[in-house]
């Protein structure tokens, strides 16, 4: 009988990590702008939001629950258009462990500002491959899909490109959809050429970048930190192939890469010696110009 309950709760243990999926995310809506409604919906709207992001299987593998990637999803809506129609942004975060510590390291940080879709309080949030079903839910897994692709390029070397090819179709089965973000014409920065840059071939180094700047960089940093801040230095040189070659007049994936890394970059390179200090600081000023003032750092 003892023997029976055991293996009992050993199938049930299993069958909870076997089910366990890709995702651990954190959802919030913040309605602040929005005044005189019932905010009863929006908390609606949020357990929604969570359960589609979490109970979903986006892919066929197996994840173990400590394997789950963590992200934070935070939908700040702004106007309320009808009793069902919202406006607003979605800001995305997700991060990674770094071998043998117990940092996490952040891979995709992005301000989407054209959050735009309907929502009727306690509906099913329904989402299709293969047609546009409704606004939201092909942001939302847009998103998820574009999170799994990082984290696995992060992993293996190009390992996220059958997700970055479903993040694609997502955007391709929108192209009719009245809401923005899904179109080319309509903006440098929105969904479109997000999807489009992490699919072009001259875009390949930085998703090289990726791997050898996680796999190979901050992943050894614990056992042979000498050599992995060399491989992240040598990584940078990657991102700056790219800065030259300058293949579409918006480069919105490079921006994309600074709004994750920038600080740690900086981080990683505080304690370095002062010719890889130099080398570093003159290519990231070189192709993040924006943030020169905060690169200055690494020199003092």
């Amino acid at each position: 009988m003892k023997k029976i309950i055991l293996t009992t709760l050993f199938l049930a243990i299993s069958a909870l990590y076997m089910n366990a999926q890709e995702l651990r995310c954190n959802v919030q809506v913040v309605t602040n702008q929005i005044q005189g409604t019932n905010k009863q919906k929006f908390t609606t709207l949020q357990r929604a939001i969570y359960e589609f992001m979490n109970s979903r299987n986006w892919t066929s593998h197996v994840f173990n629950n400590q394997e789950r990637i963590e992200v934070n999803i935070m939908l700040n809506l702004t106007e309320e258009i009808s009793s069902d129609e919202f406006r607003g942004t979605i800001q995305i975060q997700s991060r990674r462990p770094v071998y043998n510590s117990s940092y996490n390291t952040v891979l995709f940080n992005y301000l989407d500002n054209n959050l735009h879709f309907r929502y009727i309080e306690h509906e099913t949030l329904e989402f299709s491959e293969n047609q546009h079903l409704s606004n939201l839910t092909s942001i939302l897994a847009f998103y998820a899909y574009i999170i799994i692709g990082l984290d696995y390029d992060s992993f293996s070397f190009n390992g996220g490109t059958e997700f970055f090819q479903k993040a694609e179709t997502i955007v391709s089965n929108a192209q009719n959809a009245n809401e923005r973000g899904w179109k080319s014409f309509e903006s440098n920065r929105n969904r479109y050429w997000l999807s489009s840059n992490l699919r072009d071939a001259k875009y390949a180094p930085l998703r090289e970048f990726n791997y050898r700047y996680h796999r190979l960089g901050l992943d050894r940093m614990g056992s042979r930190p000498a050599e992995a801040r060399a491989e992240i230095a040598e990584s940078l040189f990657l991102l700056q192939k790219v800065y030259r070659e300058k293949p579409d007049p918006f480069m919105h994936l490079m921006q994309v890469v600074f709004d994750a890394k920038s600080d740690e970059i900086i981080n990683v390179f505080s304690e370095t010696n002062p010719g890889e200090a130099s080398r570093v600081a003159t290519v990231l000023r070189e192709i993040d110009p924006a943030n020169t003032p905060k690169y200055q750092r690494i020199l003092q």
